[in-house]
């Protein structure tokens, strides 16, 4: 019996995939297996032993501590790709706000409630509020991921718009997704250059934070409009208001308010709405549910943040799990260890990911706690697990 604690209230479909017969799902649980999270702070939690897994259900975890967690043999899971059409239909709300002013003419409609002939104050002030249409005009995506390749294709095929994408690390599966219309850019330069809206999806990273500056503003025509639903540290709010200011910016719309920006005129803050669906939160824990379950039953690890994917089918012998660091000599260390107990290694996989690796075995026979304990406690290796059929 597995026991789950969850942090956040948590969509009830997850007890399709832990059913009750095999797992304890308690928000006060203190000895947890897993952990499913939606938003709730990690960081000053202490980890208890027991914790194998942690599932949060959504895109960013940077609620969890990772390091905290690898150093522990705990592996992260994230959900990318549930959300992925939530936020997509509002980055398309957000080309319409971008373009044609709806936030300041519903605050201004708002003004002339109680003033007399009202239907003549709105003829006469809609001008303040024009502006262009989105068909023919081109929109630079930036980043190919689930909602970046949604995007493009609904900016293209609904509203008619010219994209052209940007993703030097696009995976196979979203090159497929991409529509035909969609145009591809060698770099970045290429996909700015007169693009009139931009749209950004792309991981918040070191390399990637303030990347909407003041140089990448510049190189935009005069007048475009750029969208932020990835991370508001994406964007240099100083960059934002100054270009905004001189005109070389139209409209900036961010997903993600901050003290610095909310009350900038042409600046449309929405307050993180992008996940904020019953379809798109019911997904992200399905799916998170999905892949603790498989973790914890099996070993499988499916979009770990911190370990690599590891595919397996179902156990040729006795399955034992080893979280360990990616240093050379460490699988002999392993299979030396199990073959001078007189147990076969049937099958071993091996994967790496960054500083952390798995190596699953399958063994000829159960290992006892004797061996298990001394897995554990070899060099490097950070958590040995026995994987009952």
């Amino acid at each position: 019996m597995f026991k789950i604690q969850t942090l956040n209230a948590i969509s009830p479909i997850i007890h399709e995939s832990l059913s009750a017969e095999n797992y304890v799902i308690s928000a006060n649980e203190p000895t947890p297996d897993g952990i499913l999270v939606r938003s709730a702070a990690m960081h000053d939690l202490e980890l208890p032993e027991s914790l194998l897994a942690i599932a949060r259900a959504g895109a960013g975890v940077n609620n969890i501590p990772i390091d905290k967690c690898s150093e522990a043999g705990i592996v992260v899971f994230n959900t990318p790709g549930a959300n992925a059409n939530a936020v997509a239909e509002l980055v398309m709300a957000g080309l319409l706000m971008a373009s044609r002013d709806l936030a300041g003419g519903i605050a201004w409609t708002r003004t002339i409630k109680d003033e007399p002939n009202v239907e003549k104050l709105v003829e006469k002030g809609k001008g303040q509020f024009v502006g262009p249409e989105l068909r023919g005009k081109k929109l630079a995506v930036i980043g190919l991921g689930a909602i970046g390749a949604l995007v493009a294709n609904a900016a293209a095929q609904g509203f008619g718009m010219n994209v052209i994408g940007y993703d030097p690390y696009i995976s196979v599966a979203h090159a497929w997704a991409l529509s035909r219309a969609i145009h591809r850019a060698d770099s970045m330069e290429d996909a700015l250059k007169d693009a009139d809206y931009i749209t950004v999806h792309i991981p918040l990273m070191a390399s990637t934070k303030g990347m909407i500056n003041d140089a990448f503003i510049k190189a935009l025509k005069p007048g475009a409009r750029i969208l932020n639903f990835s991370r508001g540290e994406l964007a240099d709010a100083d960059a934002i208001k100054a270009n905004l200011e001189n005109g070389q910016l139209a409209a900036y719309v961010t997903d993600f308010p901050t003290a610095n920006l909310i009350d900038v005129p042409k600046v449309v803050c929405l307050p993180h709405l992008g996940a904020s669906t019953p379809e798109s939160e019911e997904r992200c824990a399905e799916m998170a549910a999905a892949e603790i379950r498989d973790y914890l039953e099996r070993g499988i690890i499916r979009n770990s943040v911190n370990m690599p994917e590891i595919t397996l089918g179902m156990p040729e012998g006795s399955r034992v799990l080893l979280i360990h660091k990616n240093v050379p000599g460490i699988v002999s260390n392993i299979t030396n260890l199990i073959s001078g107990r007189g147990i076969n290694i049937q099958n071993m996989l091996n994967k790496s990911k960054g500083d952390m690796a798995v190596t699953v075995l399958e063994l000829s026979q159960q290992p006892d706690e004797t061996l298990l304990a001394a897995l554990d406690k070899l060099n490097n290796v950070v958590r040995a697990r026995y994987i009952p059929a």
